[in-house]
Parts: C-alpha cells; structure tokens; sequence
C-alpha cells in the first residue's frame, strides 16, 4: 500500500544528490548504439572522430598509413600483447607499432605475419580488418557465393578480383552495416582509405562490440516517449549491499545528507563537451522535459539511467509506509534509510550551443520558484539537477567524490571545499576503498542546495 511522502520528504528527495553506485554490464533494454538509430540519425565521420579524440584521445592523420589505423585500432579496443612475441617479417619488435599489431595479430584481427605498417592504408583492406576486429568474420564465412555475389554488386565489385574470404568479407561488412552505404564509392581496387572511413571504421567496429555510446534513441524519434517509459517502468530500486555498508554508514554519521545508487550497464558514454545528465524521479517529467526540448528546436541523444536515492527519513514524519517506488530501513535512532526509485537522463547534443541553451530552457518551463506556480513542466522541483563534465558558462564547480568498488562505484556529490572532507570520511569508515575526486559542474539551484539554500 502506497502512502502519501510528507512536503518535508518530497523537499530533501527532490534535493538530492549526494552518492551514486554503479554496476557495470549492460542489459537489453539500454540501447546500445547503432551506426544509425534511424535513417534520420546517421553517424558522421566526424562524429566518431570528435568521440575518438574526446573520449579516447585517439587522432588519426590526415593521411593514413597502416600502421596509423592497426594502432588506433588496438587502443580504441583497448587490446594489449600477451603471450609469446609475434615474428613479423617487416616490423621489428623496436617498431612504435609493433605492440598493436602483436595484440591484433593474438586477437585474430592481423591474420598475416607481413603487416606493410608504413603503406597507405588500403580501404578493401580497412573493412576487412575493421569485420575482424568487430567479431564477424563467423558470420562471413557462412556466406555463399551467390550471397557474396549481391552484397559486392553494391560495391559495384566483382567476385573474380577477391579471394573467398576477401569477398566474404567485405559483403558481411555491407550487409550488416559495418561499412555504411555513404562509404561504398571510397572502397575499390587500389583505393587508399580516406581519414573519414578510417574514423567510421573503427567507431562502427565498437559500436557492434558495445564500446561505443548507448542511448535508446533521440528526442526527435516518434518512439521516444514509449522507449522512455518502457524503460523507466523496467527500472528497479538498486541493491549494492556491500557499498550500501560505506555510505549507511556515512549517511547516518551526517558525513554526507544523501546518495545515489546507479548502475554502470546504462551510462551513456557521451562526448563530456556535448553532454549534460538530468537527474529527477517523475516519470511525466521525463516526458514533458523531451517534448519540451522537441518544442524548442532541440534534437539531442537520450540515455535512460536507472538511479536509487538514498536518504534520513526522520520518524516524527509518520509512518514511511510501502511503495513500488521505495524502500525503507530503520536505524539505530529510530529514523529510517529511505531508498527511492530515481533515475538520470543524459543528453548528447548536436552542437555545444545547444548544450548551453539547455540551462535557460529548464530554468523557464522546469524550476519551481513559488507554490502553486503555473506554466511549468509536471513535476517541476525547486532545485533541478543537471551537471556537465565540461566547464559550462552560468554553472557552478563542484565536487565528486568517488568510492571504487569493482562492479559498482559510490560517489559523492558536494561543495569543493567540503571535498576533502567527505573523501577522508570513506577512507575512515573504510581503509580499504579506493577513493577519488574530481570537479565538475552543476546548474546554480543545486549549487544553492549544497549551500543549504532552499531555492
């Protein structure tokens, strides 16, 4: 039976942010990306580079020789050398590149002892490395020739110029998608891979493999509002006991006023300078914050993060009751620990102006400045969350202050100079944890909610 949260609860829940936890693998409903969401949403070169470079510090030249791609491909997957050296007959083990090609070649992705690291990259040869790479060379060597035959005639390619495998290949990595259709004029006989292509290659190669971003669609899908429902109503209270122990525990030693529970299978990986989480715990207002974005002029990518927030519910407010949309657990005192279903929208825009015009929008349409107030979102709090990881005009530095528990992480939202502080409170409640911090920035209402404020 569900009861109604007293208008004190409904303030600090609405107010908080302290704590986050978060697991990591990644269930079916938090989309993965596709190399396009839908014909409307396809993913330009240059949006893999700008992700290449933001999020992995990768940058290909301007003219790509083999090497530059097999080691950007190495580190973009994250593959490292193990085992026995590998014998290449053109590439000396004192070669800035023979560690990436050693990785791919134990990978199965190099399947030549001759690698030509210092060639201009070949685009027949990119593709055919980039289906390795993504995990699909089963799926080629199932393709007969007639099949093989049909996808290569997009390439307008013949057969007769490939081996079986070659052709194998590259008519996998057209039929699924590997090599988008906007790239099929660049991959001929004797053609070098462009820059762009190389990009794509290796963006759409950790797209199939998961690496890439994840997000359930765009604001401007016609299917959006039913895949953010769905997702929300798929959404459950997180439980991550052995870091609840730290943070109860920091909770009830006033150390902090409150945390999240989040978990790492749905975060979005976005481009931080193109990016902003949106924390609430309304479903409608999940909603209408997209249909507002939409009716601003606004397209951005939407991730659906499930969150749990944590905080004291003090016994002079009656009962805590029972909800599909809490937990509660009392403590020595006679308070409780309420654990309330919440959950963080991230927002990829598709330009920073965008990114920037997001606080004015919200601060019109979705904060609360006095009772009763009309012309707001449903739901609308008196201090909204959003943060950016990027330095943002008309946002306030704070802090997060991070516990690192392997599948789940905890961190701690406060003021930078409480910072210190907070991180020496987890290390005490426990000596072991790894701890870290770093700043970041949120919108000017929450920063007053750190400062005790109530607007």
């Amino acid at each position: 039976m569900s009861t109604t949260i007293p208008a004190t609860r409904k303030w600090l829940f609405a107010g908080l942010l302290s704590v986050s936890l978060v697991v990591s693998a990644q269930p079916a409903w938090a989309a993965g990306p596709t190399a396009a969401v839908s014909s409307q949403h396809l993913v330009t070169a240059s949006e893999y580079e700008t992700f290449l470079k933001e999020k992995l510090k990768i940058a290909l030249p301007a003219v790509v020789q083999k090497g530059d791609f097999l080691a950007a491909l190495a580190d973009a997957l994250g593959a490292k050398p193990s085992g026995d050296p590998v014998a290449f007959k053109d590439l000396p083990s004192t070669s800035s590149y023979y560690e990436d090609a050693q990785a791919l070649y134990q990978l199965g992705i190099l399947t030549s002892d001759t690698v030509r690291a210092s060639d201009r990259l070949s685009a027949i040869n990119a593709v055919q490395i980039a289906l390795k790479a993504a995990g699909l060379k089963e799926l080629a060597y199932t393709y007969p020739a007639s099949k093989v035959k049909q996808s290569l005639a997009k390439l307008k390619l013949s057969t007769d110029a490939f081996g079986t495998r070659a052709a194998q290949e590259l008519a996998a990595a057209v039929d699924t998608g590997l090599l988008p259709p906007a790239y099929y004029a660049e991959v001929k006989p004797n053609a070098s891979a462009s820059q762009g292509l190389s990009a794509v290659l290796i963006g759409q190669t950790l797209a199939v493999k998961g690496l890439y971003k994840h997000y359930i669609g765009y604001a401007s899908d016609a299917d959006i509002y039913a895949k953010l429902t769905d997702a929300y109503r798929q959404s459950d209270i997180i439980q991550a006991p052995e870091l609840r122990k730290i943070v109860d525990a920091a909770l009830e030693q006033s150390l902090v006023t409150g945390y999240n529970l989040k978990d790492a299978r749905y975060d979005a990986n976005f481009v931080d300078s193109l990016s902003l989480v949106y924390g609430h715990s309304d479903l409608t207002h999940a909603l209408q914050l997209i249909g507002l974005l939409r009716s601003e002029g606004i397209d951005a990518k939407v991730q659906f993060e499930p969150k749990t927030s944590a905080f004291v519910y003090l016994k002079e407010w009656g009962d805590p009751g029972v909800s599909d949309l809490y937990e509660v657990r009392q403590i020595a005192n006679g308070n409780y620990i309420e654990y309330a279903k919440e959950y963080d929208i991230a927002f990829e825009f598709a330009s920073q102006t965008d990114k920037a015009r997001f606080d004015k929008i919200v601060l019109a349409y979705a904060k609360k400045n006095e009772e009763a107030q009309s012309g707001l979102i449903a739901g609308s709090w008196w201090q909204p969350l959003y943060y950016s990881f990027t330095e943002l005009s008309g946002y306030k530095a704070i802090a997060n202050n991070k516990i690192d528990g392997g599948r789940y992480y905890a961190q701690s939202f406060s003021l930078k100079e409480k910072s210190a502080e907070v991180v020496a409170g987890f290390r005490k409640l426990d000596p072991q944890a790894v701890v870290t911090h770093y700043d970041f920035w949120a919108d000017v209402p929450f920063y007053n909610y750190l400062n005790g404020e109530s607007k």
